[in-house]
């Protein structure tokens, strides 16, 4: 897959049939978009390309309303490979981007992608105000030559699946049903860092993994998960909190981002300094405080337990 971030200096030769959107998580509806477009370009012997953006747009348009992302451009460029697309254009969003007219944006589409067919969502709009809606696409495309296919929406039973309700759920702890639409599981990725050694003190070695600050970061509680690291995928499971029974050896300010303790079941060796992926596959409990570590003991070895069922 060739990615590029300017479209002046794609130098693409052949014809494209693209896309253009957010695509936040890679859901099961874009995936159901983007099987068709890209099998629509081997039946015609053009590339299957997507236009997208970083940061994005909300987080530019809206800066207060602490946006955040279930997947960071490097994932999604990673997943978009695995799906074998030949096209990926990463433009930086700017306010200056989002004042371009969406006439003006989608012939820059013709010229340097040579863009001959455009595949969206029913309710997509692009360009300053929006104006870029379908019916107007519609037009443009009779007037520059290009064809475009709208594809519908896909839902989970009753409900379309969506960024927006996939980040709900996720900030819900019910990361089981975000994975039904995201067709995986939610993954969050973050260094190694060195810690206090409270799961050691406890007999329960973890890894504390620092988190992006806008990733989709699942409620409080414990989980099980798949940590994946040195190229290696584990069963473990994973405490996102606050730290109560230890409330009284915190900082006095409570940090913006819970700590993400994970203990990889059967595992022996040091951690510190590796980045770790980690796929939140159920939440088993919530994070509460415990009289004293004896319980907190006991309660880990349930949560262990569980964990390795789930897992197995």
């Amino acid at each position: 897959m060739r990615i590029t971030h300017n479209l002046e200096q794609a130098g693409i030769d052949g014809e494209t049939v693209l896309t253009i959107g957010a695509f936040d998580g890679l859901h099961l509806g874009h995936q159901e978009l983007l099987k068709h477009l890209i099998r629509r370009a081997r039946e015609t012997g053009r590339l299957s390309g997507m236009v997208t953006f970083d940061p994005p747009p909300r987080m530019v348009l809206y800066p207060a309303s602490s946006a955040i992302c279930l997947t960071s451009a490097e994932d999604k460029a990673e997943i978009l490979e695995e799906w074998h697309l030949d096209l990926l254009v990463i433009l930086p969003f700017t306010l200056e981007l989002a004042r371009t007219p969406a006439r003006d944006f989608v012939q820059g589409l013709g010229q340097h992608l040579h863009m001959t067919e455009l595949w969206v969502g029913q309710d997509f709009a692009l360009g300053h105000g929006r104006t870029g809606n379908v019916a107007a696409l519609q037009k443009m495309g009779l007037e520059m030559g290009f064809r475009l296919h709208v594809a519908q929406p896909v839902a989970a039973g009753e409900v379309v699946i969506s960024s927006t309700e996939i980040r709900n759920l996720i900030a819900a702890g019910r990361v089981d049903k975000a994975a039904e639409m995201l067709g995986r599981y939610h993954r969050l990725k973050g260094m190694v860092r060195p810690e206090r050694r409270i799961g050691s003190r406890l007999g329960f070695p973890t890894a504390n993994v620092r988190l992006g600050e806008h990733c989709a970061v699942p409620a409080t509680g414990v989980y099980a998960v798949y940590a994946t690291f040195a190229g290696q995928r584990h069963p473990a499971a994973a405490n996102l909190g606050y730290r109560p029974t230890f409330q009284d050896e915190q900082p006095a300010t409570v940090p913006a981002q819970p700590a993400l303790e994970v203990h990889v079941l059967d595992f022996e060796g040091e951690l510190y300094g590796l980045e770790m992926a980690i796929e939140f596959v159920e939440r088993l409990r919530d994070e509460r405080r415990f009289a004293n570590l004896e319980a907190l003991q006991a309660q880990i070895r349930k949560d262990i337990a569980r964990a390795r069922d789930i897992l197995q």
